[in-house]
């Protein structure tokens, strides 16, 4: 069979852009290995947009339950990640191919456009009690958990962007907060510096080593190694968030469209197109600089019109 969409993954930009499709009543596949995407580890989901308070498993069934009131218009396989993805079928160059996708269990499934929907993982410490603690006090998005830690202590891992970002985010809602760096100098923006320094809730650790997070049933605690002095110190804290990036889920198309040096798929922010005619992204995977939930949604949304326009071009 010739599908018109195949779309990858089932976030809230791959589950977007497969409700819109669905409504044109093009024939659509959608392939994921589970629905809900990164945020599904979060307790409590405070900005999606409808509701005052979510937990990620909740939205991530909601997510589902509404690709699946649409059945009858689409196919869904579940379970399955797409490990290649080629170009096949291209007698008039590069505009007219059709997309040849792989997953992991064998399968192939041919398509007039696909869409890239699947996100990116977030870049771990790797260290003893992250993975134990993760949704107990380990977090990963200060824009979504910081009003959980309401009246806490906690610590920020990362001394870029992305932890200078959540240093801002927390300072409204924790006690105290710890930032640690690997290395002797911040990389974050010298404004966000600024307000980092000039704020008396936050104390900056610097040449900091993560080797352990500590808890029982949550976390209680971090154990570093000064990287000068080798000394291994702790500090008492109920939260951790680790912020020293992602990783976009974008290997399998490298060769095929643009990626930037983060591995980013670039896209044209209005009409979610790749360098790849017949290609669209959304999401997490795409160069997008703000990794929000509702923005993904939206840019679903926008990959999906735009994959519809390109059918009817095709069709004309």
């Amino acid at each position: 069979m010739l599908y018109d969409v195949i779309i990858i993954g089932a976030g809230p930009a791959g589950v977007a852009a497969t409700v819109y499709v669905a409504r044109k009543k093009l024939k659509v596949l959608l392939i994921t290995d589970s629905f809900g995407g990164q945020s599904i580890v979060s307790d409590d989901i405070q900005n999606w947009i409808g509701e005052k308070s979510i937990s990620g498993f909740d939205l991530a069934k909601k997510l589902e339950d509404h690709v699946k009131n649409f059945n009858k218009e689409i196919e869904i396989k579940e379970g399955r990640q797409a490990v290649g993805i080629k170009k096949i079928n291209c007698p008039d160059g590069l505009y007219e191919c059709n997309f040849e996708v792989t997953t992991d269990q064998n399968n192939k499934y041919i398509s007039k456009t696909l869409i890239l929907a699947s996100g990116a993982r977030r870049r771990k410490l790797g260290v003893k009690g992250e993975q134990e603690f993760e949704g107990r006090g380990v977090a990963y998005c200060s824009t979504c958990d910081a009003p959980l830690f309401n009246g806490r202590d906690v610590a920020v891992v990362g001394g870029g962007n992305s932890g200078g970002e959540a240093v801002v985010d927390l300072l409204p809602y924790t006690n105290k907060i710890y930032l640690l760096n690997r290395s002797d100098i911040l990389k974050a923006d010298l404004v966000t510096q600024d307000q980092i320094r000039n704020n008396k809730k936050v104390s900056l650790i610097m040449n900091a080593e993560i080797l352990e997070i500590l808890g029982d049933q949550f976390v209680s605690g971090l154990k570093y190694k000064d990287n000068k002095t080798g000394e291994e110190k702790q500090i008492e804290v109920q939260g951790v968030f680790v912020e020293i990036g992602s990783i976009p889920n974008s290997e399998i198309v490298k060769d095929l469209v643009e990626l930037d040096r983060f591995g980013q798929v670039v896209i044209d922010s209005k009409h979610a197109t790749t360098s790849q005619p017949g290609i669209f992204a959304a999401g997490d995977i795409t160069d997008d600089p703000y990794k929000q939930n509702n923005i993904s949604a939206g840019d679903g949304v926008k990959a999906a019109l735009a994959a519809y326009a390109y059918i009817l071009q095709l069709h004309k």
